[in-house]
């Protein structure tokens, strides 16, 4: 459980380590050259490098922080991944529930198993936002998903790392969206037309709109180190919060 760069959370908090890819977004996963390298360091919560594995153990961490944090929930795993019985996901909301002066952020590709989870008898608690990813039109599809959890106080999407043009956007019920270009040796370019295009629904829409980072390539096509390209959209930051926050 680690404090992090993310621009839109505080910590980390992984009770579920590994995953499997899924859609166009996993294929450079950073979650998993992650894994291996912790793997190759010794660190004991990845002896199975990037293979699923749920950790009993890790529980109970967030009780042990006394200070309010947002912690975004599995960034090296989906917690709605097929493998992870439900009664496991019981577990990590249980301690959401037990710990209000938290917020925690789950984030899930696999929003079917989500909307599956949350629809029938549980319900979202306050102090806890659900996401999607959609990283490109094909992944729009997850959106009306999401928006059916109506427990929620936050539903967000992430499109990250954003692959192409999403096209027209229906944000109804849609509290949040977070932007941003892919990092690392093999990222893909994000076209800043794409951006705009997510912006000005978001705009439009009245849902307040983060953009992360330009990653590995800048809005000029350049490839170079993520934190030179940085985060500006026509020479500004654009990083709005949800409402309720």
């Amino acid at each position: 459980m680690n404090k992090t760069s993310i621009a839109w959370t505080e910590r980390t908090w992984n009770p579920v380590t590994g995953c499997t890819k899924y859609s166009a977004g996993c294929a450079h996963c950073y979650a998993e050259v992650m894994a291996k390298r912790l793997q190759g360091m010794g660190q004991k919560r990845y002896a199975n490098g990037f293979q699923l594995t749920l950790h009993p153990e890790a529980l109970r961490e967030p009780m042990k922080v006394k200070e309010p944090s947002m912690f975004f929930v599995c960034s090296m795993a989906d917690l709605f991944h097929d493998d992870v019985p439900f009664e496991f996901v019981d577990s990590v909301t249980t301690t959401i529930t037990l710990t209000p002066r938290h917020t925690y952020q789950l984030l899930t590709k696999r929003i079917a198993n989500m909307h599956d989870y949350f629809t029938h008898g549980r319900e979202v608690s306050p102090n806890c936002w659900i996401g999607t990813t959609v990283e490109n039109a094909d992944a729009k599809r997850r959106i009306p998903w999401l928006a059916e959890i109506k427990t929620a106080p936050v539903r967000f999407l992430s499109c990250e790392p954003l692959l192409g043009d999403l096209g027209e956007l229906d944000l109804f019920n849609i509290d949040w969206v977070i932007v941003g270009g892919e990092s690392g040796n093999q990222a893909r370019p994000m076209k800043k037309e794409w951006v705009m295009n997510i912006k000005r629904q978001c705009d439009e829409q009245g849902v307040p709109f983060f953009f992360k980072q330009w990653g590995t390539y800048d809005e000029d096509g350049v490839k170079r180190d993520k934190k030179a390209n940085g985060c500006l959209l026509d020479g500004q930051v654009y990083q709005a919060w949800p409402k309720c926050w």
